[in-house]
């Protein structure tokens, strides 16, 4: 078999986000239009490979793919004392982060697109930075996600062996879904810090929540998207309906036959509902 090359690089982007300077890697692939990709908890950017390798949408979109500081290439501040204190993604930092990203790249109106904690930060972002991205599109994104809180101490803890997580990711796909990419989407988990996937949920299941804000969310300035995996039980469809449901102007989509991480247990799934509004989204 010959090789073949994917058109994909890798970058680093030394970033100031809250006055530290991060060494952040991404990824990016494409053409055209900017969109910027959040990977979910515990995660990196690796997540959206499938996108970033297709040309359906590098033909048409400048793709960029960035880990999280603490995730995947993008390794914690030289200049902290990190290990003294316990990591703990907050929104502040977590819409910190975007808005800095945005602005050392000189992007100008974006869309953003988002999974799980990223499509948490869907619309805090479309709430708290309008107008900072053209469009915001939430995958498994709700009001909150409240209500289990307290399995945290458990997913970084020395009776709990690091295999429990990408187990539990495991359970949040679609049967529907090929094995080797449902397989694949749990190996990358595995590789993650033990205790980022348990700070990063200090973000999904505490501080976001939009139960009496969502309302506030002006379209006409950002507009917004949320998009729900069938066989997600941790965010499903009428979850993000009740989001969509609060701002004027939000679409919701409910995504049969995936999951949890529709973008890489099923990416051909995946497509056939992301596309379409990616390119709504863009046309705005």
């Amino acid at each position: 078999m010959s090789a073949r090359i994917a058109e994909v690089t890798g970058r680093y982007l030394y970033l100031d986000v809250q006055g530290v300077e991060y060494r952040v890697y991404f990824e990016e692939a494409g053409e055209g239009i900017p969109v910027v990709l959040q990977h979910t908890a515990g995660c990196d950017a690796r997540q959206w490979r499938h996108l970033l390798e297709d040309p359906d949408f590098t033909s048409r979109y400048r793709l960029i793919a960035p880990d999280l500081p603490f995730h995947g290439r993008s390794l914690p501040p030289e200049s902290q004392e990190w290990w003294t204190e316990e990591y703990s993604l907050r929104q502040d930092f977590f819409l910190a982060f975007h808005v800095a990203l945005v602005e050392a790249l000189g992007l100008e109106r974006p869309v953003y697109a988002g999974c799980s904690m990223g499509g948490h930060l869907a619309p805090d972002l479309a709430l708290y930075h309008p107008g900072l991205y053209k469009a915001a599109i939430g995958i498994e994104a709700a009001l909150n996600s409240h209500g289990v809180e307290r399995i945290l101490p458990w997913l970084h803890h020395p009776r709990i062996n690091n295999d429990s997580k990408p187990a539990l990711m495991h359970t949040m796909c679609a049967p529907q879904s090929p094995e080797r990419y449902k397989r694949e989407t749990t190996f990358v988990y595995s590789q993650g810090a033990p205790a980022v996937f348990k700070g990063d949920l200090n973000y999904y299941l505490v501080e976001h929540d939009l139960t009496e804000d969502a309302k506030k969310i002006d379209t006409s300035q950002t507009a917004l998207y949320v998009l729900n995996g069938e066989y997600d039980w941790s965010a499903p469809p009428m979850a993000g309906a009740a989001l969509a449901a609060e701002v004027d102007g939000a679409t919701a989509t409910a995504m049969q036959e995936v999951g949890h991480f529709a973008m890489s247990e099923n990416p051909e799934v995946f497509k056939k509902y992301f596309l379409p509004i990616l390119e709504q989204a863009a046309a705005r």
